[in-house]
């Protein structure tokens, strides 16, 4: 008898969870990562000074305002800047590996167009550039409320769930009444 309600309660965590994982992962889109050419200036390389930026990639290209880029640059062993009118100066991770990281967050008020960012690496006069887009901005998403209407997707996986819970809670109370009943 219990297992059979635990089965139940398993049987329907594992359905929710299942209906809800498409929903999850449909929210994010593939991202697009473009890599930009050495602008000129002392050639660099991966070796173990700071030549300067040779490959530049930012993750994702296209932001919203107010969302994070990933920007990587190779051959800055020591570190450097990422500037840019749509996000603050940032800097440049140092490491001996020749990859060097910065993650950036662009401005809430970053008017929606094409923008470029500049790599430099500390100690070198040469700059990389490459391009981003930003997005119109969605507005605040704070829950339904009133000012959003939910998607079709989200009414079948709530529509489901109710299901569910009905269907689980009408078989317990069916094999509750037959047991109280059976001891009377």
């Amino acid at each position: 008898m219990r297992a059979a309600r635990t089965l139940a309660v398993t049987a329907t965590a594992i359905a929710a969870v299942g209906l809800a994982a498409p929903l999850a992962a449909a929210d994010h889109g593939p991202t697009t990562v473009l890599s930009g050419g050495n602008s000129g200036g002392n050639g660099g390389g991966n070796g173990g000074g700071n030549g300067g930026p040779t490959d530049v990639t930012v993750n994702p290209y296209d932001v919203h305002p107010g969302s994070t880029l990933t920007i990587t640059a190779r051959g800055c062993n020591r570190g450097g800047t990422v500037t840019s009118n749509a996000f603050p100066e940032t800097t440049l991770s140092g490491n001996n590996n020749g990859v060097s990281t910065a993650v950036a967050r662009v401005y809430n008020h970053a008017t929606p167009g094409n923008y470029n960012l500049a790599v430099r690496c500390n100690g070198s006069s040469s700059v990389v550039t490459q391009s981003f887009r930003v997005l119109p901005g969605r507005g605040a998403q704070g829950g339904l409320g009133g000012s959003l209407a939910p998607s079709s997707t989200e009414m079948a996986i709530g529509g489901g769930l109710v299901a569910a819970a009905a269907l689980g809670g009408g078989l317990f109370i069916a094999r509750r009444r037959r047991v109280t009943g059976a001891g009377v």
